[in-house]
């Protein structure tokens, strides 16, 4: 449902507004990112990204409320994953060949 590909299309899609601008950002295709979006809006209880269709003016996308929400516990979980484990990734990255 989510992981860390998807933290930063949500990212760009709240920094451009777009989500054709988030997708051009990432190198992917619009497509690949729309659908992103909507499995992401289909697996939560309420959608991470409200989208505008095009027209006159153009379309555009901004986060949820609970997209903004479920973005702040993702990068806090990296965090602190991250600090949990630093000393394991040491001994492993000591195994390696140089």
């Amino acid at each position: 449902a989510f992981g860390p590909g998807k933290a930063d299309l949500l990212e760009l899609i709240a920094e451009t507004g777009s989500i054709g601008k988030a997708a051009s950002r990432m190198k992917m295709s619009y497509m690949r990112a729309w659908t992103l979006v909507q499995t992401m809006n289909h697996c939560f209880k309420k959608p991470l990204v409200a989208a505008t269709h095009g027209g006159e003016g153009g379309g555009g996308a901004e986060l949820t409320e609970t997209g903004r929400q479920i973005l702040v516990l993702y990068r806090q979980l990296e965090t602190k994953s991250s600090a949990a484990t630093q000393a394991t990734s040491k001994q492993i990255l000591s195994l390696l060949q140089a």
